[in-house]
């Protein structure tokens, strides 16, 4: 929950707002390099989870590199200070003037998602007298168990060149004079809380790395992605994730030689509990079969309940105590489409016009997806140390 001083600070501000805990985003930054550093691991944030300039600034300040999936997040980086050396480019749809900048940049490496994806770039690198290092991005056909909108590593998924590809791919690297490949990038998903996944992952790596070293690819970096997810329902007793036994997986499963990096691109894990919308009671409906509590945020500030039915928890920090009353509430938002629900039949202290509502765990994939829709305003941002 929030302290009365940070309650008193969100009473003088202009709703609906964006709240990041800075501390607690360092705090969850050493947490990940302190287990990370352990192994001799890479990783690299992937700014698609929150562009704020001030989140980026802090996650930079701990050497960690940056996971960019279209010309403007790498620009993004460039701009914040991330190593030109620790910025790597994924992204299924890269465009030839995406491609460029990348190339002008001398970015570290484009995670390459097809075999017309690597034609384009060699012809772009040659033209430029440059050599484009790349990545292999694998889908592994590895199930995630998470959600269908959010899984990435099956054959059914756009992402990634798939293991029937294989042959094409050592035919072309062979055939594509401005290209170095330096490794194979997998990412099978996001919100992944079944640990025994990765374990998953690694077995199939460990078997697609060999194929391609055995075929004369030579494979310094092994890049397993991100996926990590977060508790949305205990954001206070589990605000920072399990780096520990999320790295010591791989470190245990995942065969590498002295000379193979490991790389990680971590979002979610690295934000989502260090951010919060904080939105103001418009109107409350109370009706025989249900009551509304209709706030002055919606699906334009947050859209992930509207596009996945995700949840998140919600919390009137205007009431507490267990002596006060509560109602379940269908927690909903002013924009005019149905889908505009943050949650339903959620109990909450019996709530007031003018209360403050939190919505939790809200610091990755946010305010980067907000939107104008209906006209509205740019949701506001508001920090605490």
């Amino acid at each position: 929950m929030f302290s009365n001083e940070q309650l008193n600070k969100f009473q003088s501000e202009e709703t609906p707002f964006y709240y990041y805990d800075l501390s607690l985003l360092s705090a969850t930054l050493k947490a990940c390099t302190t287990a990370s550093d352990k192994y001799g691991f890479h990783v690299h944030y992937a700014l698609k989870a929150n562009v704020d300039k001030r989140v980026l600034a802090t996650i930079k300040s701990y050497n960690i590199g940056a996971d960019c999936v279209s010309g403007g997040e790498v620009k993004r980086a460039l701009e914040i200070g991330f190593n030109k050396n620790q910025i790597v480019f994924a992204g299924v749809g890269k465009s030839d003037a995406e491609i460029n900048f990348g190339l002008d940049n001398d970015i570290f490496c484009f995670n390459v998602e097809s075999i017309q994806e690597l034609e384009v770039i060699n012809e772009l690198a040659a033209k430029k007298g440059k050599t484009a290092q790349v990545a292999l991005r694998i889908n592994p056909n590895v199930n995630a168990y998470t959600h269908k909108y959010i899984t990435t590593g099956l054959e059914e998924n756009k992402f990634g060149i798939n293991q029937w590809e294989f042959d094409k791919v050592v035919t072309s690297l062979k055939s594509l004079p401005n290209i170095k490949c330096v490794g194979l990038h997998f990412h099978i998903g996001s919100q992944i809380t079944d640990f025994n996944v990765f374990k998953s992952l690694c077995v199939k790596v460990n078997d697609i790395v060999k194929w391609f070293t055995d075929r004369g690819v030579a494979i310094k970096v092994i890049n397993v992605g991100g996926g990590l997810g977060v508790d949305y329902y205990e954001p206070d007793s589990k605000s920072i994730v399990d780096f520990e036994t999320y790295f010591k997986i791989f470190d245990s499963f995942l065969e590498r030689t002295a000379q193979q990096e490991v790389h990680f691109e971590l979002g979610r894990a690295l934000v989502a509990n260090s951010g919060a919308l904080i939105s103001k009671v418009l109107f409350v409906k109370n009706g025989q079969v249900t009551n509304f509590a209709i706030l002055d945020a919606g699906m334009t500030e947050l859209m992930r309940p509207a596009l996945y039915q995700a949840y998140h928890k919600i919390q009137n920090i205007s009431k507490s105590g267990n002596s006060v009353k509560s109602k379940n509430y269908d927690v909903v938002g002013p924009i005019c489409e149905s889908t505009d629900c943050f949650g339903k039949a959620v109990e909450l202290p019996e709530t007031q016009r003018g209360d403050l509502i939190a919505i939790r765990t809200a610091g990755a994939y946010g305010e980067v997806m907000a939107s104008n829709y209906n006209l509205r305003n740019k949701v506001n941002v508001v920090y605490g140390e």
